[in-house]
Order: C-alpha cells, then structure tokens, then sequence
C-alpha cells in the first residue's frame, strides 16, 4: 500500500490532476475485503466560474463542505436517489475543487466486485460508469470526507504512465445546465479503453 501523498491533490490545477490520475489505481479495503481499479475515466470540476461545479463561486451547503478543505478527501454524493457517486477533492484550504471518477478497469478482488454488483460474468458494464463503479468497490456515503491515505480508501501510482496522446478530452457528460460552462472538454479517458461509461 503506497497511496499518492496529500500534496499530489494539493495541486491548483483541477484539469491536470483529472487527466494525471488517468491509469492510477483506486483501492477499497472494506472488512478486509480489498478491491482496486485502474481509473480510466474522469471529469474535472472547479470551484469558481464553472456553474456545474456543486460548490461554484463559494456556494457552501453541507453536503459541499468537504469540497473547501484542504485536497485529498472523498467526496460522496447520491445521484438521482440511487447512485453514489466518488470524487476526489483537490487545491488548497478553501479553494473548492473535485475530480468525478467515471469509470475503473477491473484489477484486484473481482470476485468481490461481481457479488457486489449481482452480475455472475465480467464485462465492461461491471465498473464503467460512476454509479457501478462506486458499488463494485463498495464506496458508498460513508465514505464522504476520508482522507485518500487512509486505510479505507486510497489511490495508488500504476507501473503505466498514460502517453498525452492516449487521453481523450470531450465535454463533461449530464450538465447540460451549466450553459456555456457544459462545453468545458473537462471529460478525459483513456483512448482505446473498453472501460469508459459512454462512447
């Protein structure tokens, strides 16, 4: 276990960090149950003048109020009442900034990740999507505010450093409502990848 230190997220620069932890790998160890995926997908939030951001322009509620500490927390929230949905707080105290993990590929405890999902067979449908993958790692709410060098939940440095040119950059995806700030193309995966949410 060698978790990325806190000053990896202390970073200022949001977009960076999104396309950064492309290839890096996210771990659960939940009851001793331990479960990883290499991230292949991510979308990229900031916390002033982008309105799909949930705490945009110093908005504070107390579900965002992890979103203003200092980087390296998980941010948990619910999604349309069914799915929770992981990601990763970065910048400074006070600067609220977040990185939406969309999809993993599948690496450690997969056994565990099918029986968390219901599913007998592994397919791209098992973690590609935010939703699945939070449930196939067993991330749920509990999770919000962790520290990401914890015990719980943590991300690694993979053997495999993502090439520029294999990141896709497109627009972010269900944030239509954020006007011009939806055209941002702040969504990046993995070229080639079966394991992104949508193509």
């Amino acid at each position: 276990m060698q978790p990325l230190p806190l000053s990896y997220y202390q970073n200022d620069d949001v977009v960076f960090l999104a396309k950064d932890l492309l290839g890096k790998k996210l771990c659960t160890n939940i009851n001793g149950q331990f479960t990883s995926g290499i991230i292949t997908e991510t979308e990229a939030y900031c916390g002033r003048n982008d309105k799909a951001c949930h705490a945009n322009n110093g908005k504070r509620t107390k579900r965002t109020e992890i979103m203003f500490q200092e980087g390296g927390k998980a941010y948990v929230y619910l999604c349309y009442g069914i799915h929770n949905l992981f990601n990763v707080t970065s910048n400074v105290n006070g600067l609220a900034d977040a990185i939406l993990v969309r999809a993993i590929q599948p690496v450690d405890g997969i056994e565990i990740m099918l029986e968390r999902r219901n599913k007998s067979k592994l397919d791209k449908t098992l973690s590609s999507g935010p939703g699945t993958l939070s449930q196939a790692l067993g991330i749920d709410r509990n999770f919000y505010g962790l520290d990401l060098t914890g015990h719980d939940i943590w991300i690694e440095n993979s053997t495999t450093k993502i090439a520029h040119s294999e990141i896709v950059e497109s627009t972010r995806i269900g944030v239509d409502y954020a006007g011009e700030d939806a055209l941002r193309p702040w969504r990046f995966y993995i070229k080639n990848s079966i394991w992104v949410s949508k193509l």
